[in-house]
Formats: C-alpha cells, sequence, structure tokens
C-alpha cells in the first residue's frame, strides 16, 4: 500500500487551507468560499463548540440544508475533536428524533430554512446557527489532538431490525479510506467534484472529505434534487472534472448528454448505491465520454467502499451480469469463506467477508 498519512482528515484539511488559501473549497450557487475563509470559519465555530462542552466522543447533530454552511458545521464538529450526526431536513421528523436520542447528541446545529422540519428531542439542545455570532472567537485552528480510535461520524442506516442503527466511525479508519480513495481517484488541486449523494448516505462523506483533504474544488448541489439537465448545465458550468451518483441518474444523464450530442466533460464517473449493468455502462460510456469509471461497494460498517473497481473507460468491460466490484481499498482485509467459514480458491462462490487493518 502506499504509505499513509496518519493524521487524521480534518488536519489534512487544514492543511490544504494553509497552502492554497486562496484557491476555492467550496461552491453552491453564488456562495464560494475559499480554503482559507472555509478553514477560518470552521474554525470559529470550534471554539464555540468546544466552550460549549464539545470535544471526544460528543455527538453533535448537524441538520442544515446543502450549502457551504453545512460543510462548514461538519467540518467545525471535526476541528472540535466531536462525532457529527448527519441529518438530512428533508427526513421524517420522527426519524431525526429517534436518531438525535438515539445517539446521545448534545447539540443540534441547524438554521433559519431547516428549522420549521426539525422536531425537538430530550436532552438536545438546538442551536441555530444563522443567529449563532461568532465572530469574536479565535481564527485559530484548535489545538485538539485526535486520537486514531476516536469517532468521526455516526451515520443511521435502514436496520434490519426497522429501528434505524447507529453506525460509529473511527478517525484512523476514516483518513486511510479518504487518502486510498484519493490516490486511486488520481484526485489533484485541479479537479472539481460536483457533490451530489444526499447527506445522509455515508458516500457523501467520503466525497466532500477526500476531495478538501486533497486541494480540489467541491461543488454542492442544492437542497431539492436537480433536474438532469441542471445537473448537466452545473457540470459544464463549473468545469466538474468528478462525479458520483446513483446509476438511475447516471443512465438519464447519458440519455441527457446523447440528446444534447455533446458529452460535459467529466473526467471520472462513480456509480454508488445499487448494482450497474453491462448495457448501462456502455451506453454511459458513449455518450458521456469519462476516462475512467468506478464502482464502489460496501456496507456503512466497513468505511463508505472497501472495495473498488476501476477501469479506463476505452477498455470498460466485464463478463457478469453487473459491474465487479473490484478490489480491496487500502489496508484491509477480505475473503471469501465457505458456510464453514474456510477459505475458498479464487472462482469459486462464496461470502465476503471484510475486515480491518491487521493488527
Amino acid at each position: 500500500h502506499p504509505a499513509v498519512d496518519p493524521r487524521p482528515i480534518p488536519t489534512l484539511i487544514a492543511e490544504q487551507a494553509r497552502q492554497r488559501p486562496d484557491s476555492i473549497a467550496v461552491v453552491h450557487g453564488d456562495d464560494r468560499l475559499t480554503f482559507a475563509e472555509f478553514n477560518t470559519r470552521a474554525n470559529r465555530l470550534a471554539h464555540w463548540l468546544m466552550g460549549q462542552g464539545i470535544g471526544a466522543e460528543s455527538r453533535v447533530g448537524v441538520a442544515l440544508e446543502r450549502g457551504t454552511d453545512m460543510l462548514v458545521a461538519l467540518y467545525a464538529v471535526h476541528k472540535a475533536g466531536g462525532v457529527y450526526l448527519p441529518l438530512d431536513p428533508d427526513y421524517p421528523a420522527e426519524r431525526v428524533r429517534y436518531m438525535l436520542e438515539d445517539s446521545g447528541a448534545a447539540l443540534l446545529l441547524t438554521h433559519d430554512a431547516a428549522l420549521d422540519r426539525l422536531p425537538s428531542a430530550e436532552g438536545v439542545e438546538t442551536v441555530n446557527l444563522d443567529h449563532l455570532d461568532v465572530s469574536s472567537q479565535p481564527e485559530s485552528v484548535p489545538e485538539v489532538s485526535i486520537h486514531p480510535e476516536q469517532l468521526a461520524y455516526l451515520i443511521y442506516t435502514s436496520g434490519s431490525t426497522g429501528k434505524p442503527k447507529g453506525v460509529a466511525i473511527p478517525h484512523g479508519g476514516l483518513s486511510m479510506h479518504c487518502q486510498t480513495i484519493g490516490a486511486r481517484y488520481g484526485l489533484t488541486p485541479e479537479d472539481r467534484e460536483l457533490h451530489f449523494l444526499s447527506i445522509s448516505f455515508d458516500g457523501a462523506h467520503e466525497r466532500w472529505l477526500t476531495a478538501l483533504s486533497h486541494g480540489a474544488r467541491i461543488v454542492l448541489r442544492d437542497q431539492a434534487l436537480w433536474s438532469v439537465q441542471e445537473t448537466y448545465d452545473c457540470l459544464i458550468h463549473e468545469g466538474i472534472t468528478v462525479a458520483a451518483f446513483p446509476p438511475s441518474y447516471l443512465r438519464q444523464l447519458a440519455e441527457w448528454a446523447e440528446l444534447k450530442g455533446q458529452p460535459p466533460g467529466v473526467r471520472i464517473y462513480c456509480f454508488a448505491g445499487e448494482a450497474f449493468s453491462r448495457q448501462m455502462m456502455h451506453h454511459a460510456i458513449e455518450h458521456l465520454q469519462p476516462d475512467w469509471v468506478i464502482n464502489g461497494y460496501g456496507p456503512t460498517e466497513t468505511v463508505v467502499t472497501p472495495t473498488l473497481w476501476r477501469i479506463a473507460a476505452d477498455t470498460a468491460d466485464f463478463d457478469s451480469a453487473y459491474a465487479p466490484i473490484g478490489d480491496l481499498v487500502g489496508d484491509r482485509q477480505g475473503y471469501v469463506l465457505d458456510a464453514d467459514l474456510n477459505l475458498l480458491p479464487p472462482g469459486v462462490a462464496g461470502e465476503l467477508y471484510l475486515g480491518g487493518a491487521l493488527a
């Protein structure tokens, strides 16, 4: 494996802000933040959070509409050493209340645009960032030491019992994953990524954390799901080079590009969250004309996508009905075992077992 920086993701993003303060980090519509502005705003909010007692293992709900403030809030929780719980304001109120109470969240960060949709939850203090003045807080990076085993975020998955279940992801595994993913994508500060996936989906966090920790620009879509035309126009207008979509949406985008007779110029498309057929992939490649296509796979518990299939678009093909899930990402273990947990030889069907780094 390539050498992985042992530092946590918030530190790697702060390092990018030091190296390229004037580069644009986050874009939402006409709202643009440089790396320096993004870092400073998150620092101020982080200092305020620390003053409220937020630190290691403190859970903080973040329920903001998609925009620059949403990413500032998530980043600030990390800088304070806390654990963020991302909540889509469009989620049913009862589900949001359950997640807040079950997680043991101390605070809920929100703003005017989302406030009236959010429930009150027992023991959780709601903070409206639109009415919080942090201008007197220090601009400096908080002096917070983050242990690799310390939690970075909690994501709730549907859960087989019908009750959503919270999956806790530590900083060490997250940083290793994002660094390895960045290397696999070949991300550079020249890249511009469209952030499309819902914030309640773990893939959405891989994408913004990986892009910003590699000095790339992140462009957020609106809270309301864009039409294919809006997405296509944004890809061209913002010069997007990397984008991850659910396969069903990617298919519609390819149809729109076919109609327009012009691919939008994106170099990497990643399809996430559902299987992707051979026919769909060939259609997407023909009309979107990327350099690379990527398929990521994995349960939330294993840090987003423990396996990845990346292939040059001009040679992309597979024999199976759906795109392969590729090989392991970074320092992880994966085994195909039979019903008695015996290792199977290559080519023999069995169950996939995934594990973390070898101790």
